[in-house]
């Protein structure tokens, strides 16, 4: 019996649940992107400030960030057929109705329901990799549905332009929802979990091969809790923090960055905006790719994940501080490009961190939890950058910040991520009253 290839039928169905999450995870960020896209016109119309912005476009982030505590852990128990299905379809509405709000406030509701129906959606595919791929190949799957994060920006500005500027921006959100729903129907009807599928032996043997055997009971709330008293769990979300924090200060500022500090028309922002996220989906799969020839190589599950997230967020670091200083606007854009492609790196593998670090039954909350972490700095990303550039007139500062708190994070991962995996043991023995 092969047990190193996927079975006819696992292999189909890793095939269809993949494509479904990259669809779902690009129009994600497409829909995350339209308050970027759209920036100088809603300024313009609704009377808003560059801070103004700055705060409308954290309000997503931190409905989104605290909405992960919860929703990893009701991943692990419902499954994402189920709640991704919800989560899709309520997100949909939330960017549909942004077309037709008359103020900030309006707005900012919208974009706290856009935050909370996105929240299922990594969790969502980290449980989908863990269920469905042994652990020696979800490098590169995590790497392919991650490399969502930069695909949709970087399809995100000649798209949403392009919408824009033939419909004007208020139809550009509500096209965009449309969209999401019609998603929304055909994940629910195509996907299934792996807890309502039959498997074989043969099945089984290839999923559940070289790690801890699955747990078959859902994760309780006292175990959920428990996973907060290893320090892995810390070094995931103090050190994805300063992940999601770069990473958003590109992704709400850059079209901005172009325009105000580049002097930028809008046509030409939506085709250069586009490049520096078209490397990041080289970094996202070619770092899953590594991953898992790290694996192979002898390097233990943790350690193939680890060491690309260290070397990613040094280089992301470094590419920035690059962009900060350039003169020239083709350096700053190469340097940019090349930070996202560090990053996108750094960001995939410690999703496929999260798939290994933990038992099986705790894979979402854990991944949700890191999120968590990480969306903590993505929500202040934009207001702080929006308020240094007010008082300062420069992205230059904003960059500069961005970059001491990547070499921070990835002191945080060579830290506090240990060497082994938490085990279901570890686990129960924290939770245990002590005599």
């Amino acid at each position: 019996m092969d047990r190193t290839h996927a079975p006819n039928r696992v292999r189909r169905a890793q095939r269809s649940a993949l494509t479904m999450l990259v669809v779902a995870g690009t129009l994600n960020y497409l829909d995350r992107s339209t308050l970027s896209i759209a920036n100088p016109l809603i300024r313009e119309e609704l009377g808003l400030s560059i801070a103004d912005m700055g705060l409308l476009l954290s309000a997503f982030l931190w409905a989104y960030a605290f909405a992960q505590l919860p929703g990893g852990a009701l991943v692990d128990r419902v499954g994402p057929h189920r709640l991704l299905s919800a989560g899709l379809a309520l997100w949909s509405v939330a960017q549909a109705v942004a077309g037709f709000v008359t103020s900030f406030w309006q707005f900012s509701v919208a974009r706290v329901f856009l935050g909370l129906g996105e929240a299922p959606m990594f969790s969502s595919a980290v449980r989908v990799v863990r269920d469905w791929y042994n652990v020696r190949d979800r490098g590169l799957p995590t790497g392919i549905w991650n490399c969502t994060s930069s695909l949709g920006p970087a399809i995100a500005p000649p798209i949403l332009t392009g919408l824009m500027l033939a419909l004007g921006w208020r139809w550009m959100f509500i096209a965009m929802g449309i969209v999401g729903l019609v998603v929304a129907l055909i994940w629910f009807l195509v996907y299934r979990d792996a807890a309502e599928t039959r498997f074989t032996e043969e099945e089984r043997l290839y999923l559940t091969e070289s790690e801890e055997a699955p747990v078959a009971h859902r994760i309780t709330f006292r175990e959920w809790g428990g996973l907060f008293r290893f320090r892995t769990t810390w070094g995931l979300v103090l050190g994805f923090f300063g992940i999601v924090y770069m990473g958003w200060l590109y992704l709400a500022w850059l079209p901005g960055y172009l325009e105000i500090q580049r002097h930028m028309s809008i046509p030409k922002t939506g085709l250069v905006a586009a490049i520096p996220f078209a490397f990041g989906v080289i970094g996202s799969v070619g770092g899953g790719w590594i991953a898992d020839r790290l694996m192979r190589a002898g390097f233990s599950p943790v350690n193939s994940r680890k060491l690309p997230v260290i070397v990613g967020l040094l280089g992301m670091a470094g590419f920035t501080v690059v962009a900060a200083e350039a003169a020239s606007d083709m350096v700053a854009v190469a340097a940019i490009s090349a930070a996202l492609m560090f990053g996108s790196c750094a960001s995939g593998m410690s999703w496929a961190l999260a798939s290994i670090a933990a038992p099986s039954n705790c894979t979402a909350s854990l991944g949700s939890i890191q999120n968590f972490g990480g969306y903590l700095g993505g929500a202040l990303a934009p207001t702080i950058t929006g308020f240094i550039v007010q008082a300062t007139g420069s992205f230059v500062p904003a960059l500069l910040v961005s970059a001491a708190i990547g070499l921070v994070s990835a002191l945080i991962y060579l830290v506090l991520i240990r060497q082994q995996p938490i085990t279901s043991a570890e686990l129960g023995a924290v939770l245990q009253p002590a005599e």
